[in-house]
Parts: C-alpha cells; structure tokens; sequence
C-alpha cells in the first residue's frame, strides 16, 4: 500500500466535528491507494437495448399497452400472491402475442387487467426515499451554471429566493416547486406522504382492506435512508408534518400515521484531494479555503443496499412483497400500478424506469447495451462521458435516461442484499464546487443493474414519471421562473414548458392540490 500523510489531529477533530467516519473514510482512501479500484472503469457502451416488450417495455401508450406471459407461470405467479386472473386477461395457444412475441399457452394482460393486479399488490408495496446529504451540488452556484451563464441570470431573482432556504437542509425538506406569486412551493417529502395517502384513499373506496392495515401493520410502508448529518432534522419535520394541512385530515380519515418513516441511517465519508494533485490521495483538507477543514460527503446513494438491508428484511417479514426505491426530488416518482403488476407476472427481481433523455437531463444514468450482451445503467460522469452519450445520440440512438426509480421483489431482493452492497462499484470523479476542488467517492445505486441477473427497463413519459431536479435551475425551469426569456434557449424553453405542465398536471391529480390566489393548496 502506498504511503499517505495521516490526517494531523486537528483534521480529525474537524471530521469527528461534521460527522464523517473517519474509520470508514480512511479504509476507503486506503483502498484506493491500494490500487483496489484501479480496475473499475467507465463503461464501454456497445448500443442502446431496444424496446423489445419482454426485456425492455413500453408504458409511453398506456390505453394500447398489452402484456404477454406464460399461462402456466402467470397462472403460479399470482397463486403465489393470493391473487386470480382478471377478467380482462385473454389466453391464446402458441400465437403471436404482444410486440410479436410467441409464448407457448400464453395470456394477455391489457391496462385493466395489470391495473387490477397492481392495485392488488399497492398496499404491500413499501415506498422508499434515497434522502442522502444536504443539498450541496442542488444549490450550489457554480453547478447551478450548467445550462450556460444566460440562464443563469434569467433565473437569478428566483435562484436568490430559493437557494438560501436550501442550505444546510436535507433535499427532501427543500421547496419542490415556486409558486406562481414567487414564494417557495410544498417540499419534495411532504407531497411524497400526501400522494400516499391519497393512494390509501382511492384504494379504500374500492375495498375495505386498504382502510385497515396491510404490510407492516400500514398501507404502503414508507422507509428512507438518511444520513448522520440530516436524521435529526428529517425526524424533527415529521413531527411537524403529522399536523399539516396536507397531511392531518386525511391520515386521521384513513387511520393510516402519515409520517412514519422506517429508516437506515448513512455515515458521512471525507472528500478526497483532487486528482491533479496526483497520488496518493489525501484527505481533502482545505475545504472553503479553511486549513485542517474536512468536507463531509454521503458516499453515495449505492450504499442504500448495505444500509437499508435490514429495514428491507423486516418489511418483507412483516408481509410487503415488493419495495420502491427511488430517488427524493423527482415529483413523477410514485408507486405505479401498472410496473407492480408486470414486475410480478415476469418472475424477475427488479425492474428501473427509463425516459427519452432531453437537454435538462445532463446528471444521472442512462441505459446501455455492453460487451457480452449485458445492459447496465451508466451514469454519465463516473461511468460514462457526455461525449460518448453524445457520439450514440449522433449514431442516431435514441437514449434511455435513467428516472431514478426502482422497483424490487424482496423475495428475489432481500437475500441477496449482503452480496449486492459489496459488488456494487466505488467511483472517485473530480468535484470543483464552492467548497474547492476536491474528489468524491460513491457508489451509484443504478449500477445495481450491472450485477443483477436480469430486469424489466420500463420507456416511460418523462413527463410523467421523471419530473426531477438534480439542480435548483432545474427546480425554476420547470416552475416557469424564466418562461418568456430570450436568454433560455429554445430546445431548453420547449422541455421547460412541457415539465411546467407536467408539474401542474402532478400536483392537480396524485398530488390532490388545486391553484387559488399564486398557491397550490389542497383540495377542498
């Protein structure tokens, strides 16, 4: 192992001060220095998978959608969850099925029927939250730069609205949206537990059990990780949320805890130096120009599966049978019927929703085709560059961008949790922030595709199911801060104004609000 400079006292105080493991931090710095990571690289993209129904499935036509599987497996599949075949369900007999598969002694499921199993299944399907850090790279000016310096500016007096109220907050608690009369919208985690609600609501109106208790002794559980250096707080806004407006009413009618959150907890780990400092790497240390000033970071939302193994254990214990597992400031996240009902009637694990990647979409991963035959998701940065999106884009592909959201079996999941934390990759990329140029170390909890057997890739409506805001910018855009600017460019105007509508669609229906003098407020 190469020799390194121990931290002096003085940085380990700071570290000890902000929350980081400094045993954690130093087995990973000691690892890379190692050269135990020298192997991992970016991925080598061969294409991009085909929408083929079976493998990769589209849910962009929901009225036309059907979907094929084995009479006898469908038949077992949904034996096993205490479910019949619905009505709806057609059976053909070796013919030509949906997106021209042929499955021997097959059935059909139209929207009907996969809703009706979906539905069955909402209430055993436990909703997730990856809460991770506080919201550094979301507010931070310089990231916020990304679509260029005009739209900036153009964003500027709303940015300056927002921003401060981002500091030092965990994501989730941040505002969602701006209101029209310019003030700060609902945060991303209060509508998240309204949506549930209304979930419990609707699903009661039509039987009885959704007004009682399901898995886990709650309709839809809802777990999260946080992080050491937000747990506190996210608790202390739970309190607070139980009397909300949004809230209160509605989880006293249903008799359903509107903020209970069952939860794995995420050290925190240092910035490393920079990489033009070259090896071996060093605790970063000069974080805000300070001398001796650690930067405390989560080490990425790929270690949900170490943290959350046993939250995950004890709710499928206590009857959940699938989990959703998704990423906190994306408002088209939300339990979907529909991947419910496929995921359970195809037999696999898991299954990870895709949109058509648009100019906003410059964070995150995409879905690729590798060497051997094999599909993973890339994160664009540490496993992918945006050169090589953009030389299969030129190639005239048609690019799958990651929506962050992810559906599991727990039966297929749970044991297999140890194996999958381990596997997945740790990445190092180079950061220039507001803090300093430093590097970061993380595992991406998409990568999890690389290493699973095999799952479902849903092509979903973006503007649907990936309403998301990876910066603040994005945050405006899609709540109309620059609508009518010159200095937005026309491709980035078009995508805003389709995601400003998308907004006002999710916060009209799932979201159970309505728009009276500048503010969304919920419905009478």
């Amino acid at each position: 192992m190469s020799e390194v400079r121990a931290p002096s006292p003085a940085l380990l105080a700071d570290m000890a001060a902000k929350g980081i493991d400094a045993e954690l931090s130093l087995a990973i710095l000691g690892d890379y220095n190692a050269g135990l990571y020298d192997e991992v690289r970016p991925v080598q993209a061969e294409g991009v998978p085909p929408v083929d129904g079976a493998s990769v499935v589209s849910l962009l036509d929901r009225g036309s959608l059907r979907y094929s599987a084995g009479a006898r497996e469908a038949r077992e599949r949904l034996g096993d969850l205490g479910l019949s075949l619905p009505a709806s369900v057609r059976e053909v007999k070796g013919g030509a099925l949906a997106e021209g598969a042929r499955v021997p002694d097959g059935l059909v499921f139209d929207q009907a029927a996969l809703r009706e199993i979906g539905e069955a299944l909402l209430g055993r399907t436990a909703y997730g939250v990856l809460n991770g850090g506080s919201a550094t790279s979301y507010a931070d000016s310089k990231k916020n730069q990304a679509f260029g310096q005009g739209v900036f500016e153009a964003l500027k007096s709303s940015y300056d609205i927002l921003a401060p109220l981002c500091e030092g907050e965990p994501k989730g608690l941040t505002p969602a949206y701006l209101e029209s009369d310019g003030s700060p919208g609902a945060s991303f985690l209060l509508l998240k537990m309204r949506a549930r609600l209304l979930a419990a609501r609707r699903v009661a109106a039509r039987r009885a059990q959704a007004r009682g208790q399901e898995a886990g002794g709650s309709f839809m559980p809802l777990f999260q990780m946080s992080s050491v250096s937000n747990d506190a707080r996210l608790a202390e806004a739970y309190a607070a949320y139980r009397d909300h407006p949004f809230l209160a009413a509605l989880s006293g009618e249903l008799r359903l805890d509107a903020a209970r959150w069952a939860t794995g907890v995420q050290p925190m780990i240092s910035a490393y130096t920079h990489s033009s400092e070259g090896r071996p790497r060093r605790v970063f240390d000069r974080a805000w120009g300070r001398a001796d000033s650690a930067l405390a970071l989560p080490g990425g939302h790929g270690q949900c599966f170490r943290i959350l193994a046993p939250v995950l254990r004890a709710l499928r214990d206590a009857g959940a049978r699938f989990a959703y597992i998704g990423n906190v400031d994306n408002l088209g996240y939300l339990p979907d019927p529909l991947e419910i009902a496929i995921l359970a009637l195809s037999g696999r694990g898991a299954s990870f929703d895709f949109s058509l990647r648009t100019p906003m979409d410059v964070k995150g991963g995409i879905l690729v085709a590798t060497k051997g035959g094999g599909r993973t998701i890339a994160d664009i940065g540490p496993a992918i560059s945006f050169d090589e999106v953009r030389r299969l884009e030129a190639e005239g592909a048609s690019i799958l961008f990651n929506c962050a959201i992810g559906l599991f079996d727990l039966d297929f999941l749970a044991p297999r949790l140890d194996e999958i934390g381990r596997a997945i990759p740790v990445r190092f990329s180079d950061q220039d922030k507001d803090a300093g140029r430093y590097s970061q170390a993380e595992q991406v909890t998409w990568e999890v595709a690389s290493i699973l057997p095999d799952f479902i890739a849903f092509a979903v409506d973006k503007y649907d199911r990936f309403i998301a805001a990876k910066l603040l910018a994005e945050t405006l855009l899609t709540s109309g801060a620059a609508s009518g600017d010159p200095r937005v460019p026309p491709e980035l105007a078009e995508t805003s104004r389709k995601l400003e509508a998308a907004l006002e669609a999710k916060l009209a229906g799932p979201y159970g609000l309505e728009h009276r003098g500048g503010k969304w407020v919920a419905k009478a």
